[in-house]
């Protein structure tokens, strides 16, 4: 969980509990009368369960402060912006999402990205797209739209060759071996990396195994116009728009920049990828041809 959304549901529950001790009840009391565990009350006031609107309404109600509702509710909401959980987001499929983050896409002039474990999604061929949706949909446990999934995340594909825009985006060499998806198919992902490197909307960056890290890898983010940093975790994303983590995470990706190579020195990475690729194929072939 983001240390932004944390310290944003403690304040919340310590306003819950300003509330309680105003109104002269004890989290007993205050239990009784909603009707919930006294539990509950406790982690609501210290942060650690996160309320949803009715327990917001209910709670100013119950303290005798029907006034607070709206401005605890409107607490929420913004915590809420900025946490995007993907059970929720996901609860539709991917292409909702995908829709969400073309409309930032649309809305963004210069988008700076770091993508140090997978091909980032809007350099993505389509049968490379469909094996990663698919994967993440069965961690999910969420719908399977896997060709509108795919049609969303070639959609947004449109803006790299639309002038006006610009794409600045680093990857760490892992990512042109991640086999996510079978051999042909992350070929044919590697020649499309390859063939988009020299467009006038991209500067593909690539950090070599060998080059020394001043940062750990972390996670995947994207920064847009200096305006808003989407950031990708396991259980959300992580939307933030406020000046001082934008201003970090520039620093985080300009640091990363510095152990990265372009042009003639990143196609001979993606080369070395699709060899090595080649040889893994070449090895396959031999073994069942001895099994055979």
């Amino acid at each position: 969980m983001s240390t932004d959304f944390q310290h944003a549901r403690t304040a919340l529950g310590a306003r819950l509990r300003e509330l309680r001790v105003e109104s002269g009840m004890t989290g007993r009391e205050l239990a009784d009368a909603l009707g919930w565990s006294q539990s509950k009350v406790s982690k609501l006031e210290t942060g650690r369960q996160t309320a949803t609107v009715e327990d917001l309404r209910a709670w100013a109600e119950s303290t005798g402060h029907p006034e607070a509702a709206n401005g605890l509710v409107a607490r929420l909401r913004g915590m809420e912006s900025r946490t995007r959980s993907w059970r929720r987001q996901l609860a539709a499929g991917h292409r909702p999402v995908q829709d969400a983050i073309n409309t930032e896409h649309e809305r963004s002039t210069v988008l700076h990205g770091w993508v140090p474990m997978l091909i980032p999604g809007i350099l993505q061929t389509a049968d490379y797209a469909r094996h990663v949706f698919s994967a993440f949909a069965d961690l999910h446990q969420c719908p399977r739209d896997l060709d509108a999934a795919v049609q969303g995340r070639l959609k947004r594909q449109e803006a790299l060759y639309r002038r006006g825009k610009h794409y600045h985006i680093l990857m760490w060499e892992p990512a042109l071996r991640m086999q996510l998806c079978p051999p042909a198919v992350l070929a044919a992902q590697l020649d499309r990396l390859s063939g988009v490197i020299g467009l006038d909307t991209i500067s593909l960056g690539i950090i070599p195994y060998e080059a020394r890290l001043k940062l750990p890898p972390g996670n995947d983010f994207w920064i847009h116009d200096e305006r808003l940093v989407v950031v990708e975790d396991w259980h959300a994303e992580l939307w933030l728009d406020d000046a001082q983590n934008i201003a970090l995470y520039l620093k985080i990706w300009e640091t990363l920049n510095t152990s990265a190579v372009y042009g003639a020195e990143a196609q001979r990475i993606i080369a070395r990828a699709r060899a090595s690729l080649n040889a893994l194929e070449n090895h396959a072939e031999d073994t069942q041809a001895a099994r055979e």
